[in-house]
């Protein structure tokens, strides 16, 4: 029996388009990273619905990020065995790598500038795991020594104590050649050279050479000596030039001969041209931040504590975050302390906060698809001081998030610049970490400050629009609404062979009749409480006057995907929306409006591509969500002038959305149509049920 890992893992790489839609699969500490062939293959809206997957995110042309939360190496790792797909998947080591560079971002003007954030961002990801691990070993330390059993910083420790610092301090001490692995990989360098690069200048030879800032002639030139465990920017710096070195070598280099000779004269080019030069100016640009950073903290660590939590919202989504992360490190290194990490918990906490007020208003809205998403973000969150699934997952979906937010970020900053807050370690900020951070009260005060700011301020005002708000209420009440009407068949056909099995052989008709009485009296009662149920062929008329637009050739990928809903496009004519039955209405969105028609389903028209920014300038209802309408009744009207002015198509879907509860919807209309004219053959869904209930009826006429 496959586990939920197996059948999520497939379900994930069915909606997606499937193994021959993959051109790479990677995944950092929250999300499985694909780079696709073509991303209007990918369902994103059967993605975003399943309970495993805590948010999908678009990223450049052909990207998709799928937030797994915690356990996505889990799912990566059932994905890749999946057939097909371990070809596509990078970093696995046994796959030979070119020497072009990855990225799948859009490519412009400044297209650079998006691939150096892409660069930074991949290179630290595969590292995180190990810098997680030794976050929690620290903390542990760190603990003890709060609880005076072993000081943090005592120069000679017991063995058992010596053993737990070398567990982590193995992680930082070796960062650089980890660094230079990933950064050649990105670039599409040879990967375990570019780790060379950075181990030959930790060798105890190397170290042998003298002291460090000692002068030593290598060669007949002076060589200044460094020490390089712990960097970052020499590997980063290195990995750079040897993406180009390489380059050049393949040009000048026989095929047949690459394999022996790239390497070599990598290795004798490389590792000179970092000793000599390119590694000091790497020590040289990190010492040039950290001092800097360290200034504007002597000058005011209550301005610093407050602006850091203020920017990071906005340079977690670029990847710019990861330097800081490299310059913390450099801190602990050179100062024994780093100033930056206590402000940084006020963002993560203000970032938590929030998410723990998503939870509470999912849970009283009873929103299973947002309560799924935000406890798993919360747990990664205070757990791991993870906050990428609630960045991915909830804040860049909710523009209104933003708001909320920051004011968490400012609130816990101010406090954290009040107590002047220390780090003694490199960690995460979690609830666990705590006691890394000096005082350690103060900071408890800072983060807890920063968390209920955002969490008081989601669970009075929201975090989503009022449009967004009301689409998540007409899907939760049709959610419902299916299940309720799920139930009541159940119950109908429950009470059907129970009144069947109660009425005895040879029982007079005056029982019979009395027994239909009941059963049309049980069945009246279920159809109050369950929802219409396409039970025959029927014919949708057109909502609008215009021309035929297949859906396929509607720009915009989802509406393209049949991912919204099943249906047709028609580029209007007219300015109308007519209903195109008897039904209520579910959503009025001012672009858009969602009705539930009484023969069973429901219907979406959506009046242009992108028109959800123009806020419902140009549109103008004459319903409102509640209100019944009947067929031919007017329900919009729309500017096509002014659409066209915004600079969007005004091509509009006619769309059955809850698709999968029925069984088929074709299209019968060509070339022009007009309101009330046939558009759409609907076809029901044959259930067990229904074939066990007309066999059921044919034994009795048999009888």
């Amino acid at each position: 029996m496959a586990s939920q890992t197996e059948t999520t893992s497939r379900f994930i790489l069915d909606n997606i388009g499937g193994a021959d839609n993959i051109a790479s699969v990677t995944h950092c500490a929250t999300r499985l990273r694909f780079q696709l062939n073509d991303r209007s293959q990918a369902n994103t809206e059967a993605l975003d619905e399943n309970g495993s997957v805590l948010g999908v995110v678009p990223q450049g042309d052909n990207g998709l990020q799928v937030v797994m939360g915690g356990a996505v190496a889990n799912y990566y790792q059932e994905l890749i065995k999946l057939p097909g797909v371990a070809e596509s998947a990078k970093g696995d080591g046994n796959r030979q790598k070119s020497s072009k560079k990855e990225y799948g971002g859009v490519r412009g003007k400044f297209g650079w500038v998006d691939y150096a954030f892409e660069f930074l961002s991949d290179t630290f990801r595969p590292i995180l795991w190990a810098l997680l691990g030794a976050s929690l070993i620290i903390t542990i330390l760190v603990l003890l020594d709060t609880m005076g059993i072993q000081d943090f910083r005592a120069e000679n420790q017991p063995p058992t104590y010596q053993f737990m610092h070398a567990m982590y301090q193995s992680v930082f001490y070796f960062l650089p050649i980890m660094v230079g692995a990933t950064a050649a990989r990105k670039l599409g360098a040879n990967e375990w050279v570019g780790a060379a690069i950075p181990a030959a200048l930790m060798s105890p030879e190397f170290m042998s050479l003298g002291n460090r800032e000692d002068v030593v002639h290598v060669f007949g030139l002076p060589m200044v000596l460094n020490e390089y465990s712990g960097q970052v920017f020499p590997p980063l710096i290195a990995a750079i030039a040897l993406y180009w070195v390489e380059k050049g070598l393949k040009k000048i280099i026989p095929e047949a001969v690459q394999m022996v000779f790239v390497p070599f004269f990598s290795l004798i080019i490389m590792i000179p041209a970092t000793a000599f030069l390119l590694g000091p100016f790497g020590i040289g640009l990190g010492n040039g931040i950290s001092n800097a950073l360290k200034a504007i903290n002597g000058f005011s660590p209550f301005i610093l504590s407050v602006v850091v939590p203020l920017l990071y919202p906005f340079i977690v989504p670029l990847g710019l975050h990861w330097p800081l992360n490299a310059v913390m490190i450099q801190n602990i290194n050179s100062l024994g302390y780093d100033f930056i990490q206590g402000p940084m918990g006020a963002w993560n906490f203000a970032c938590f906060g929030l998410v723990a007020g998503v939870l509470y208003r999912s849970f009283r809205e009873r929103n299973k698809a947002m309560k799924q998403v935000s406890l798993g973000a919360l747990m990664a969150g205070l757990l791991g001081g993870i906050s990428e699934p609630s960045l991915y997952g909830i804040v860049l979906r909710f523009k209104k998030t933003y708001p909320r937010l920051l004011a968490g970020c400012f609130t816990g900053g101010v406090v954290m610049g009040i107590f002047n807050i220390k780090a003694n370690a490199f960690v995460f900020t979690s609830i666990l970490t705590i006691p890394a951070f000096q005082p350690w009260l103060g900071y408890t005060i800072g983060i807890a400050v920063a968390f209920f700011t955002s969490f008081f301020l989601v669970v009075f005002f929201d975090y989503r629009s009022k449009e967004e708000k009301e689409e998540v209420r007409a899907k939760i009440t049709a959610d419902e609404e299916a299940d309720n009407a799920a139930a009541a068949n159940q119950t109908e056909g429950a009470s059907a062979s129970s009144a069947a099995s109660s009425v005895p052989a040879g029982a007079a008709a005056g029982s019979e009749t009395q027994t239909e009485s009941s059963q049309a009296q049980a069945t009246s009662t279920t159809t109050k409480k369950k929802r219409p149920v396409l039970t025959e062929t029927s014919v949708l008329v057109a909502p609008l006057d215009g021309t035929i637009v297949p859906l396929k050739d509607v720009p915009d990928p989802a509406f393209a995907a049949g991912a919204v809903g099943h249906g047709v496009a028609i580029e209007p004519s007219g300015d109308t929306i007519y209903s195109p039955g008897d039904g209520k209405i579910l959503a009025v969105q001012g672009h858009a409006i969602g009705v539930k028609l009484d023969l069973g389903v429901d219907l979406l028209v959506h009046v242009g591509v992108d028109t959800a920014e123009m806020k419902g300038e140009g549109f103008e209802s004459f319903v409102k969500r509640g209100d019944r309408v009947s067929a031919g009744q007017k329900l919009m009207t729309f500017d096509k002038e002014k659409i066209a002015k915004a600079g969007h198509p005004d091509v509009t879907p006619v769309l059955i959305t809850n698709w999968k509860r029925i069984g088929g919807v074709d299209t019968i209309a060509t070339g022009e149509v007009f309101h009330g004219e046939d558009l759409l053959n609907l076809v029901p869904k044959e259930s067990t049920q229904d074939k066990q209930s007309q066999e059921g009826k044919n034994q009795d006429v048999k009888a």
